[in-house]
């Protein structure tokens, strides 16, 4: 993924493994477990910033996810060790858009282009707090 040298030191690296109550009766890991997945990486990464989220909210700040789009490209099935890939794609003064890769080695899996905003305590939308801007 082409991105600006800036935005490159951003990237994530978080590990999953599949456990059985991941899966499908067909034995893959069930869909809307990619998205799980996914969000416990941002969360992770943001963690891992020092973006503490629950002061943001007690400041009456919380992100949410503004839209997504999703690719399945293979499945993942019980005890796979997984990695969820996260990278900056773009930060403006209103949203945080992200690339999410899940790999099973070197295969993509799941692809995922994630963009969050911030929205205040009656569920408007509001600018990035410059605090977070500069973590990024």
């Amino acid at each position: 993924m082409s991105q600006d040298k800036s935005l490159e030191k951003q990237k994530h690296i978080f590990p999953i493994r599949v456990y059985y109550e991941d899966t499908d009766m067909g034995g893959v890991v069930y869909h809307a477990n990619y998205l799980r997945y996914i969000e416990r990486a941002r969360s992770d990464w943001v963690r891992k910033l020092g973006n503490d989220q629950n002061a943001m909210r007690d400041d009456g700040v919380v992100w949410v996810v503004r839209k997504l789009e999703a690719d399945y490209l293979a499945s993942a099935k019980f005890d796979d060790e997984l990695t969820v890939e996260t990278d900056v794609v773009a930060i403006s003064g209103v949203r945080l858009t992200m690339a999410q890769l899940v790999l099973r080695g070197e295969t993509e899996i799941f692809r995922a282009t994630v963009t969050a905003v911030c929205i205040n305590s009656e569920g408007k939308p509001i600018r990035l707090p410059a605090e977070i801007r500069a973590l990024m």
